[in-house]
């Protein structure tokens, strides 16, 4: 058996050496020494790895810029909504025009008002706070 940390082995060694030379009488206060000695090392160690994970996930949470929770949607997404639309606005108006008349061209435009409106309340102070108590559930 080859042991990972030599200085352990030595401290091993050393208490099987000093066990051979006093005798069984203290063989109890030896081996209590050698596994204070263990645990400060499995301490120590644990402590680095826990120490090493943080500072991983602080690089990690430094890198990656997460959206404030106040803020839904960047400038390009509310854009792209727009314009969106408005490209999707035409066809709509002409499809409902020509199968119902005007009754077709409300309906059509009441259904690109409601995703609008929906996507714009996202941001309304109100369901913010919703929003943000539901969140705090989530964690």
């Amino acid at each position: 058996m080859e042991a990972r940390d030599p200085e352990l082995r030595r401290e091993l060694d050393a208490t099987l050496q000093a066990r051979g030379e006093l005798g069984p009488e203290y063989e109890s206060v030896l081996i209590d020494s050698f596994l204070e000695k263990v645990e400060q090392r499995f301490a120590g160690t644990h402590d680095q790895r826990t120490r090493r994970q943080l500072a991983e996930q602080r690089m990690a949470a430094a890198r990656s810029v997460p959206r404030p929770a106040g803020q839904l949607g960047t400038f390009g997404e509310r854009f792209g909504l727009g314009v969106v639309s408005l490209v999707l606005a035409v066809p709509l108006s002409a499809i409902g025009v020509a199968n119902a008349g005007i009754k077709g061209l409300v309906v059509a435009w009441l259904g690109i008002f409601g995703v609008n409106a929906v996507h714009a309340a996202r941001a309304w102070p109100w369901t913010r706070e919703k929003r943000r108590a539901a969140s705090e559930w989530d964690v």
